[in-house]
């Protein structure tokens, strides 16, 4: 069953619908859904879909022309292309007939790198044929730094020709919750934090099962989906990947600063530095800075930014050995479940972010909110550090958040000191938003009725309003 990506699918049946030369490029992470994204877009469609393959060029130039010529019926001859140009060239002729078709070419970067001078190919002809034509070519592929620099990239001999550009991202929790309909708002938040809202790992789900026993048997057996996939993606996308883990492990045991990460794992800051990078590059990093500060502020601190290898670094790998025992039930029960609410804060805060930008909810905002994020710096005063989970300012107005996943409710405590680390800040207009797991006490409630600009929100009301909305 296909859910979600409705403003991608909207976007593409509009340029599908434009009837001129289209040129869109795909890129995302691996397992994002990429691919069932344009095979739904291309249902019922004319098109061709290829996807390349890590091999040599006359390998791909053969499935390439199989995919050309059993859509054209002329499977009888298979073998008619002995180079890319006759390919390119029989391309030509259907676009010169006018009809509307699609040609999809999914992991481009393989065929690119079996063959390099496809990239200036496909740019001749389509400056030379298919500009004028209503052919729609779509590239995809999942190595994000050759499809930002080798494709969309000003050194690129097809850069400036794409008509449009789709990074397809993870789901939100609110698009991963159509995937888990079955399971209870708490179950649903569980299971969005440990897949990272990666939507063929959210498909892998067993509805008939409870979230604890789902991760038991995609993480804590050794046959598992997920018991080894962050091992075999660093394979796929790094060429020593050993350092890497260590870095993701020191990063998932709460080392944040570069310094204290490269004291984790014996590296030179330098090189410390570049890993980070190429980290940050596959999004399975983050590089963060007070939302108040520019992104050039040296008060930098890294996080994992894909949960699901924040999971996997922080319980299945330091683990490995007793799931490969056949005890990873035990492991599961003694030492995952009683640290999962720890585990689960900071997925929290990333679920009430996304849900100030669900549509219903942004539209009831005071100011318009533009970037969001974490605070974190010294309160003078009181000589101390301070944090704000989720943080969003223009020049007059600033929101405050508190984001609590705890299994007791909030009190009247927690509000005041939210609206004293907003004394923090010089702003004539402040809002305050506390989001809590389970709720909030009486007093808190009262307290907050006394404030206009102070707003309480249990995540089961929060999946309440998005559920009534998405009914209107």
């Amino acid at each position: 069953m296909f859910v979600g990506r409705d403003r991608e699918l909207n976007k593409l049946n509009a340029l599908y619908q434009s009837g001129q030369f289209e040129f869109a490029v795909f890129y995302g992470r691996r397992r994002v859904g990429k691919t069932t994204l344009l095979r739904e877009f291309m249902r019922e469609k004319k098109g061709i879909y290829y996807m390349a393959v890590e091999g040599t060029g006359k390998e791909n130039l053969s499935g390439l022309s199989a995919a050309l010529f059993t859509q054209n019926h002329l499977m009888a001859y298979r073998a008619a292309f002995g180079d890319y140009e006759g390919l390119l060239q029989y391309i030509d002729t259907l676009a010169e007939t006018g009809e509307r078709l699609v040609i999809a070419i999914d992991e481009y970067p393989y065929l690119a790198a079996s063959y390099p001078a496809i990239s200036s190919m496909l740019q001749k002809h389509i400056d030379q044929v298919w500009k004028d034509s209503r052919l729609f070519l779509i590239l995809c592929g999942s190595s994000m730094s050759f499809m930002e620099e080798q494709v969309l990239g000003y050194k690129s001999p097809l850069y400036g020709r794409r008509t449009a550009q789709f990074k397809i991202q993870p789901f939100t929790f609110w698009e991963a919750k159509e995937m888990l309909a079955d399971f209870t708002v708490w179950e649903q938040a569980a299971l969005y934090g440990v897949t990272g809202g990666i939507p063929e790992y959210l498909s892998r789900i067993n509805p008939s099962v409870g979230a604890d026993e789902n991760i038991m048997e995609l993480f804590f057996d050794e046959s598992g989906r997920l018991f080894e996939e962050p091992i075999n993606l660093m394979k796929q996308e790094l060429r020593e990947p050993m350092t890497y883990h260590s870095i993701i492990s020191a990063i998932a045991s709460g080392a944040s600063r570069l310094n204290e990460i490269a004291t984790k794992t014996g590296l030179e800051t330098s090189g410390c530095s570049n890993q980070l990078s190429s980290l940050i590059s596959l999004q399975i990093i983050k590089k963060e800075t007070p939302v108040t500060e520019p992104v050039s502020s040296r008060r930098t601190l890294y996080r994992l930014e894909d949960s699901m290898y924040l999971f996997w670094y922080r319980f299945v790998r330091p683990n490995s050995s007793s799931i490969m025992r056949g005890v990873g039930r035990q492991v599961y029960e003694a030492i995952v479940l009683p640290q999962m609410n720890d585990f689960m804060g900071a997925i929290f805060e990333r679920i009430c972010q996304q849900y100030l930008f669900l549509p219903e909810i942004y539209s009831s905002f005071p100011f318009v909110i533009g970037e969001v994020g974490r605070w974190w710096g010294t309160n003078a005063r009181e000589k101390r550090q301070e944090e704000i989970d989720l943080m969003a300012v223009t020049d007059k107005q600033a929101l405050f958040g508190e984001c609590k996943w705890k299994n007791e409710k909030i009190g009247r405590q927690i509000v005041e000191r939210l609206l004293e680390r907003g004394e923090l800040f010089h702003y004539p207009e402040k809002y305050y938003y506390l989001f809590s797991k389970a709720g909030f006490q009486e007093e808190a409630r009262l307290f907050a009725q006394k404030n206009k600009r102070i707003c309480l929100l249990s995540f089961e009301e929060m999946c309440a309003q998005h559920s009534i909305s998405r009914t209107r």
